[in-house]
């Protein structure tokens, strides 16, 4: 049984697994938070004290044969996390694709894909690998101070080598994410629904496709996008057609060079990291229009620095009643879906698994992705009646707890529960100075 301090976040995904299934899968469970370096089943199994289990083939069979529903899973998780973290209010989602570095001839939706960690404007790096598309839920973290990017759904988006022999036709990264939003809306059918994206998601089918299910999107905009007036309205008995746009607009880059421009001097609390930016800022509403696909009309916001510190950069928001502080907030909260990425990588062992079979390389990233939200849920949980210590040093002060801290202090709860593991007997018991325990707590607790 897990720890009763836990227990209502763990047992609400009970009912995706018959009992003999829980069982494995709630070993395996506590086996990822608990295991330092690899993500592996067998990893799993001895840190639970189970390396001696002979039937350990049926842990395996979780992930690649096991009848369950990691989309099910992925709902009861939004669930967990709106209740306790955006109960009212609209929701703001961020979504992003990443790349799982992993070889070997057996995986056959690896692809090469540019790498952007590697590669830069003047430097292009090819990976191979896993391309996933992750929707993460951005809520504001009490304890933390700051917003979190809490992956909810991820999927595995193949490359096309992948459908060349398969009946199915190739799909594109916007047909994944257009697929993820449409199931989004229908586990939320109530609330206000907002997805932030780079640019790679600012195409007008895409943000159409959102329009239709009630979905506002805030993403960069080009600086030549073609901006029009909104169409006027038409004559009576006119034939013909009717207008969908208006004149044409001075696009974005001939603002930064207009005299006329009235920009907006403005301070940035929290930019990518940073305590604050002062920026300038202008806005205004358009359609965004180009021949053949549908328009768009959106507020766009163009942002300079004084400073020069970076380029122009211009937004856009779907949502023409939102403000431009509004816009350029939502957008720059999307920095937390590459932090998720990476503490993931350091703390969760992705591009660590080792599974060949299609149906566990599609199930294990996403599990270890929703391990991040239901690691932030148990931390909560430990929070709300003992706040849990940070990790501190005379060279590194922090002020407030990172994934590391609640990982750290999730890993410290199940370790003071021996009866998860193997209970030991009185004549095993030892002496130990707690200044040597708590340097070994730390070792095994904080390890990544």
């Amino acid at each position: 049984m897990p720890p009763p301090l836990l227990a209502p976040i763990i047992l609400a995904f009970a009912p995706l697994f018959t009992s003999a299934s829980w069982q494995r899968a709630l070993v395996l469970l506590l086996g990822g938070i608990l295991t330092p370096g690899k993500r592996t089943v067998t990893s799993a199994l001895r840190i639970m004290g189970r390396q001696r289990e002979k039937n350990f083939q049926n842990y395996h069979r979780l992930l690649n044969r096991a009848q369950w529903s990691p989309r099910r899973g992925s709902q009861i998780l939004l669930r967990l996390l709106v209740q306790r973290f955006a109960p009212t209010g609209p929701l703001l989602f961020g979504i992003d694709d990443t790349i799982e570095r992993r070889w070997g001839p057996k995986i056959r939706a690896r692809g090469i894909y540019r790498d952007p960690v590697r590669s830069s404007d003047s430097h292009f790096v090819k990976a191979s690998g896993l391309r996933w598309i992750s929707l993460m839920l951005l809520a504001p973290i009490p304890w933390a101070q700051r917003v979190w990017a809490l992956p909810v759904l991820t999927s595995l988006a193949p490359s096309e080598r992948y459908y060349q022999n398969r009946p199915r036709r190739p799909k594109s990264l916007l047909e994944w994410a257009t697929q993820q939003c449409f199931q989004l809306r229908r586990w939320c059918p109530n609330r206000k629904l907002t997805l932030v994206a780079d640019g790679a998601f600012a195409a007008l089918d895409f943000l159409h496709k959102l329009h239709t299910v009630d979905i506002s999107c805030v993403t960069r905009l080009r600086l030549d996008a073609r901006l029009y007036q909104p169409a006027p309205a038409r004559p009576r008995n006119r034939p013909g057609r009717p207008r969908v746009i208006g004149s044409r607009l001075p696009n974005l880059r001939q603002h930064l060079t207009d005299p006329q421009t009235r920009w907006t001097k403005t301070l940035i609390p929290n930019w990518y990291g940073r305590a604050g930016r002062t920026v300038e800022l202008c806005s205004a509403t358009a359609i965004w229009y180009h021949g053949g696909l549908p328009p768009a009309p959106i507020r766009w916001v163009l942002l300079r620095d004084p400073e020069q510190h970076f380029d122009p950069l211009a937004l856009l928001s779907t949502d023409l009643a939102a403000t431009p502080m509004d816009i350029v907030h939502a957008y720059v909260s999307r920095w937390q879906v590459e932090v998720t990425f990476e503490e993931s990588r350091a703390h969760l062992g992705l591009e660590t698994q080792r599974q060949w079979s299609d149906n566990a390389i599609a199930r294990t990233t996403p599990l270890l992705l929703a391990l991040f939200s239901m690691i932030t849920l148990m931390a909560d949980r430990l929070n709300s009646r003992r706040r849990f210590p940070i990790l501190q040093a005379a060279w590194y002060a922090k002020p407030v707890p990172t994934f590391s801290d609640a990982l750290a202090a999730v890993r410290k709860h199940l370790w003071s529960r021996g009866d998860l593991f193997i209970s030991p007997r009185r004549s095993n018991v030892l002496k130990s100075p707690n200044a040597l325990l708590q340097c070994f707590s730390d070792a095994l607790c904080y390890a990544a």
